[in-house]
């Protein structure tokens, strides 16, 4: 896949809430996964590499959450072998209260697959 059907198949399954489909058809085995620093403050990981520690890392999130209240992913916009969407969430997490939180993703795609993700927020 080109990174624009990348992106076209990443915009679809997001849209219908489709997380765990996104990382199984579109991620390659040893995608990573980078957030900013003040991650780790929050509870998170900072860092993860491959597929199962991406999961990992996806599962430990939800499970900060109490109850999710809303939120959005924006059309992507593609640039070479990267595309980046705006996406937010209203959420009520596990002894921190509710918080709305936005942040702007960017993904690399590499022979069809998505490599690396990043996140600025």
């Amino acid at each position: 896949m080109t990174t624009q059907e990348v992106a076209d198949k990443f915009d679809q399954l997001a849209n219908s809430n489709q997380w765990g489909k996104i990382q199984d058809e579109l991620y390659s085995d040893d995608a990573e996964s980078i957030e900013p620093e003040k991650a780790e403050s929050q509870g998170g990981l900072k860092y993860a590499k491959g597929k199962d520690a991406l999961k990992k890392k996806n599962d430990d999130f939800n499970n900060m959450v109490e109850e999710m209240h809303g939120g959005y992913c924006s059309k992507p916009v593609v640039a070479g072998n990267f595309f980046s969407v705006a996406m937010g969430m209203d959420a009520t997490y596990k002894g921190m209260g509710r918080m709305k939180m936005d942040e702007i993703c960017v993904y690399e795609v590499k022979d069809g697959k998505i490599v690396k993700e990043q996140f600025f927020y």
